[in-house]
Order: C-alpha cells, then structure tokens, then sequence
C-alpha cells in the first residue's frame, strides 16, 4: 500500500462508506423516532438521558480501536490476518473493558442526576440497561471493525479513510438498537 494518498484517493475511499454512513443514520433516527423507543423513554426514566452520552462514548473507545488497528497494519506490526496475535488481542481486550466500563459509568451518572434532579430511576435498570447495551455493541463493534479493517486493508483500502464513518454509523444505529434490547431484557427480569 503507497505511503501517501491522494486527495483523490481518499475521497474515492471515503464517499461510499459515509454515502453507506447517511442512509444508516437515517435508519437509525427512525429507530429513535418509533413508537418502541418512545415507550422505552417513557418507562424508563433517564434513557433519553444517558442516550447521546452512549453513542458518542461508542465512537470514543472503538474509534480508538480503529486507529490503533490502522497504525499497527501500517506499520507492519500487525498483520490483515483474523489469527491470535497478542497486540491485537490486547486492542480488543482494552477496548471491550474500556466500553463497558464507560457504560456502567454512563448509568451511574445518569441515576446521580436523576437523584440530584429528584426524577426518581432505578440504578439496577439503568446499569442493566447500559450493561446488555455496551455489552452487545462491543461485541458487534470489534467484530465489524476488525473485519473491515482487515479486509478493506488487503484490498487496497486505507483504513484511515473508512474507519470513522464505520464506527460512527454502528455506534449510532445498533447503539439506539442495543439501548432497546437492553430495556426489553432489564424488563423481563423485573
């Protein structure tokens, strides 16, 4: 892969996976705009809180992941393979414990707000919440990070060029997706 991309070359990387971005983004205001989402908001108090403190914290800690996946590749210290190597390993296992650690952070602050505002909330939901949600976007995160970095890497692409339209499009709508697993499942344990 050349050092140095052209403006051209960038912008041919670019634009179908932020084109991809836009219609993802679309799809996932939908998902905030249904009926579910409103009842979600609507029984469990500090959702709509604790949401765009979530999504932007998913583009923090996997977009982190991105660049340090991308850096490894072009340095050569970490090859396009999907094989046990310890400085990927060690990537993945950061930004899994960062993520969750973020998340039940998220919900902690969110209850402590909830106090200090008197709204009320129950911390056990909020945590259970934030846990299934963080929980399975990490999961879902690294996974499709890894692949596409891997693959678009050996197929020519920069994953400097590509990574942040993906991490911020997975995060936005399996995020607010997630959010709604997390609430159906704290629900069910109730």
């Amino acid at each position: 892969m050349p050092g140095h991309d052209s403006a051209r070359d960038i912008y041919r990387q670019a634009v179908p996976v932020i084109t991809v971005s836009l219609i993802a983004g679309l799809f996932a205001g939908t998902i905030l705009a249904s009926d579910a989402m409103r009842a979600n908001i609507a029984e469990v108090p500090g959702l709509l809180l604790l949401l765009p403190a979530f999504l932007a914290t998913r583009g923090g800690v996997y977009g982190s992941l991105g660049a340090r996946l991308s850096t490894g590749l072009h340095q050569g210290i970490i090859e396009p393979r999907f094989q046990p190597d310890r400085r990927l390993t060690n990537a993945v296992v950061a930004s899994f414990l960062n993520g969750m650690t973020v998340s039940v952070f998220i919900a902690v602050v969110t209850y402590a707000t909830l106090v200090l505002f008197g709204d009320g909330g129950s911390l056990f939901q909020l945590v259970g919440v934030m846990v299934v949600a963080g929980f399975l976007s990490a999961v879902l995160m690294i996974t499709v990070l890894i692949a596409v970095i891997f693959l678009g890497y050996r197929r020519g692409l920069d994953p400097d060029n590509v990574i942040g339209p993906v991490v911020t499009t997975l995060g936005d709508v399996f995020g607010v997706f997630f959010l709604l697993i997390g609430v159906a499942a704290v629900g069910a344990l109730s």
